[in-house]
């Protein structure tokens, strides 16, 4: 018997792990991380971070071996509770650590990923980020982006339309009249959606506070449901914040956030000082699932929205959808909407469709979905790197 446990948990040991580059548009590379077990199991992760290509080659080369070495499917959470990240580099590698290795104690249980964590819903809210659709960048482009994410079931949207602004500009005095153009584009949106559609703008941290106030006058007159992260996300820019949330909640609009933001630790501070009702975390950046959970119950705590930045690859979403159908304080779930087929033709199962703002899990073991090595390979931004136990 004794001879068959340790048979069994040699199988479960890793045994190599890889790293893909695919190039999805000329703007846009999806990084992909890949655990092997001795028994032939696979559990994919997405450390997609944009333009930092290079940088987390070199963090793998330091990272993955060690996982390699220390990691444990059946303790998923650990390795990335013992090696908290310094930085986002960092974090994007260990958070696909983690989901690869989530992914394959989920497989080992024979459960979906979510019946793990414990089911919440069986539909997920989404929402669609029209933003990378949209190339050329005209109010009209931006509403037929709109409208083909209604056609596919999405009764909520979002797009960052401010291009023409930048701190600089803002800086100079020339925020406002720099930003007429996006509000041209919300327009559009607006009008293409319906009055009843929630809306919401993303700043991209663009704006100073005093060209931030005088967005949040003319969003109201267009229903919009959150503006996020509309200054620089220092802790110095706390206070005025706090200050334009202040003002969105009296114009019934929400303010939202923190996307980037690497553990717990980092969030604290905006939230313990009221800067924000939505927090954004993204399962590439937290840190893990560990990370994740701190995250959210400190939100639950704090009466603060929690509604995942998912902007990104099918592994990311899979695994995005599998905690968003666990989650508590959930708002909802972002998607990026049409970016590229090779969102759905990336993986081995068709993602189920939106139906009325909400989609559903595949009732598969794990993620529910793996990535296909021939399109990997077809698709090859550069030279897989690969590390052996």
């Amino acid at each position: 018997m004794v001879e068959e446990a340790e048979e069994t948990m040699n199988k479960r040991k890793l045994s190599h792990a890889e790293l893909h580059f695919v190039r999805i548009t000329p703007a846009t590379c999806w990084s992909f991380l890949r655990l092997y077990t001795q028994d032939g199991r696979i559990g994919d992760g997405e450390a997609t971070l944009f333009r930092k290509e290079n940088e987390q080659r070199s963090v793998a080369e330091r990272l993955i071996p060690m996982a390699l070495r220390e990691a444990s499917m059946e303790y998923p959470s650990e390795f990335a509770a013992r090696h908290a990240p310094s930085d986002r580099i960092e974090a994007s590698i260990i958070s696909a650590l983690d989901q690869a290795l989530w992914n394959l104690h989920a497989q080992s249980m024979g459960q979906p990923l979510a019946n793990l964590l414990g089911v919440q819903r069986e539909r997920i809210p989404v929402y669609a980020n029209i933003n990378r659709r949209t190339v050329s960048r005209s109010p009209v482009d931006f509403a037929s982006s709109a409208f083909a994410a209604v056609s596919e079931g999405h009764n909520a949207f979002k797009l960052a339309p401010f291009d023409e602004v930048s701190n600089e500009i803002c800086s100079q005095g020339d925020g406002v009249k720099a930003m007429q153009a996006g509000l041209d584009r919300i327009a559009a949106v607006r009008e293409t959606v319906g009055s009843e559609a929630r809306l919401m703008v993303d700043c991209h941290w663009r704006f100073d506070e005093e060209t931030a106030a005088v967005l949040n006058e003319a969003a109201a007159e267009y229903g919009v449901y959150w503006i996020e992260t509309p200054l620089p996300e220092i802790e110095a820019n706390i206070p005025a914040l706090v200050r334009l949330r202040k003002q969105c909640n009296a114009l019934g609009i929400r303010q939202a956030g923190l996307e980037t933001s690497v553990g717990w630790v980092s969030l604290l501070p905006y939230c313990e000082a009221g800067a924000y009702d939505v927090v954004m975390p993204d399962v590439k950046y937290i840190g893990g699932l560990h990370e994740l959970n701190k995250t959210v119950a400190g939100c639950r705590e704090l009466d603060l929205r929690v509604s995942p930045h998912n902007p990104s690859g099918p592994i990311c979403h899979a695994f995005s959808m599998h905690m968003s159908a666990a989650l508590t304080a959930f708002d909802m779930l972002e998607l990026q909407f049409d970016e590229s087929p090779l969102f759905e033709e990336l993986v081995s199962s068709t993602i189920l469709p939106v139906h009325n703002g909400t989609t559903a899990l595949l009732n598969e073991n794990g993620l529910g979905v793996s990535l296909l090595p021939e399109l990997l390979k077809q698709h090859a931004d550069r030279p897989m790197q690969s590390w052996n136990a």
